[in-house]
């Protein structure tokens, strides 16, 4: 499916800010919706034909859906739909009397022009279903009177509001809690949900009829949004609750009629955020301390190994010692951020920095380097994969430059499912007759080892085909983003 963006170059020829108010209206406009117990219907339309094309549609909370199909892409010849067109041609909002059965129900349909530098570049239809009405409630009525409020500012170009940006994903919605104040701040109504957020902050008296200055914890802010016409998303907390707010202020022409203040009670949700944020802290701090352990080994090991005498002692040690801060360099990685995986290009790089001061010499440099990308790694696969990466890179190092310089590539292919990893070099090659199978090698025994039992790939050693020199390559399925 086209996106908005593309739907309106394409079919009504916008670009720039005019698209991007488009995006601003589609962003924020369930509140429309749910207010006046409607599906919504943008519309633009073709300069040259008058073609109407639908580019974005909403769905309500608060009634049962016109459309169960998608309309967006959906094109329709201009004498289709005459409120449209005259709300296009008029820049006013347009309600028909009448109302529409071509879907099978009444159909009351309003249609609101989306002005912009002086042109109405799209219109915004509010269809409601008729069956479904019946004696309104006070609620009903307060919501009903609000979208019209809300339409209106649509049409003058004054909603949704320049510059606001609530953190959608919490921000509170109509069936939170809602109240209507008059320009001075005085309560007219608050639904039953709005009235229990603020009985949890400690207000026990009825709200309504009451000003937002003598009761709201943030009452100053408030205020002072509220004067100014300006929108105001707030959090507050007492006795234990948290409750977030957002005061959309009712204008008509820039004039403060009133204003909504949607309530959410979030204490639950803050509640497990903070504790996600302590174990996140925990679970960092344990990786520090693990990498600093087994720093601690790698430097017992070393003082260990100054103590030795025979030269195959050492070496074995020091191997050792290269295992441990690989290790390390995962663990330490991951006591730096807050997620359990883990930038590999990150460990890989520091990998070869760390080997090529331990392994080469003056008299026989050899160059590592890096190629591709790995991304992030789950903590289950990166550390292993170190190890992996380790012996490899200690192995071509060893056997393959035994009187020469050479150059050794690290070469990372992520794939959708999988990862590719190559570790080649130019040196002498695998003997004749070699096999994986029979290696006495160690590290390349360890590589086998994880590559097969905790990682679940496939490895294989053999001669380059594309010159002298060695390429061990590692295959390994990933899991998924959502596993």
């Amino acid at each position: 499916m086209s996106s908005l963006q593309e739907l309106v170059e394409r079919r009504a020829g916008l670009r720039g800010a005019a698209v991007d108010t488009l995006q601003a209206i589609v962003s924020d406009w369930q509140i429309i919706a749910d207010l006046s117990f409607s599906d919504l219907l943008m519309y633009a339309r073709d300069p040259e034909d008058g073609e109407l094309t639908v580019v974005a549609q909403m769905r309500p909370y608060t009634a049962q859906t016109i459309y169960e199909e998608d309309l967006v892409g959906r094109s329709f010849a201009s004498g289709q739909k005459p409120s449209v067109q005259r709300a296009f041609a008029g820049g006013q909002i347009v309600r028909d009397g009448d109302p529409d059965w071509s879907t099978g129900v009444p159909v009351r349909e309003e249609a609101i022009p989306v002005p912009f530098e002086g042109d109405v570049i799209a219109v915004v239809t509010r269809e409601a279903n008729l069956s479904m009405v019946r004696a309104p409630s006070q609620l009903e009525l307060t919501y009903l009177q609000a979208a019209n409020d809300l339409s209106q500012m649509l049409a003058e170009g004054e909603f949704p509001f320049p510059g606001e940006e609530p953190e959608r994903e919490l921000a509170p919605r109509v069936g939170d809690g809602m109240m209507r104040v008059d320009a001075s701040g005085v309560v007219m109504y608050a639904s039953p949900n709005a009235m229990s957020a603020y009985r949890r902050l400690g207000v026990s008296e009825n709200i309504i009829g009451r000003n937002l200055t003598g009761f709201d914890p943030d009452a100053e802010r408030v205020a002072e949004a509220l004067a100014d016409g300006e929108p105001l998303d707030s959090e507050v907390e007492s006795r234990g609750t948290v409750v977030l707010r957002r005061l959309l202020p009712l204008t008509r022409r820039h004039h403060v009629l009133g204003a909504l203040m949607l309530v959410r009670e979030v204490t639950e949700l803050r509640r497990h955020e903070r504790l996600l944020l302590y174990k996140d802290a925990t679970i960092r701090e344990i990786h520090h301390r693990v990498k600093n352990n087994l720093q601690t080994v790698a430097s017992l090991l070393r003082l260990q190994s100054r103590r030795l005498q025979s030269e195959e002692a050492r070496e074995a040690l020091w191997e050792s010692v290269r295992r441990i801060s690989s290790i390390a360099l995962v663990h330490e990685t991951l006591s730096q951020d807050h997620r359990q995986r883990v930038s590999f290009d990150k460990v890989a790089q520091r990998l070869i920095d760390m080997l090529t001061t331990g392994l080469t010499a003056p008299d026989r440099p050899v160059v590592m380097r890096m190629v591709g990308t790995a991304g992030e790694l789950p903590a289950e696969v990166a550390t292993p994969l170190a190890l992996v990466v380790s012996e490899l890179l200690q192995n071509a190092v060893e056997h393959a430059f035994p009187d020469e310089p050479g150059t050794v590539e690290v070469v990372l292919e992520r794939r959708s499912s999988s990862l590719h990893l190559l570790v080649r070099d130019d040196g002498v090659g695998v003997p004749e007759g070699f096999s994986l199978d029979g290696a006495a090698n160690l590290g390349l025994q360890i590589a086998v080892t994880l590559v097969g039992s905790e990682l679940g790939g496939t490895i294989s050693v053999e001669a380059r085909d594309d010159g002298p020199g060695t390429v061990a390559e590692v295959l390994l399925p990933l899991p998924s983003a959502g596993d």
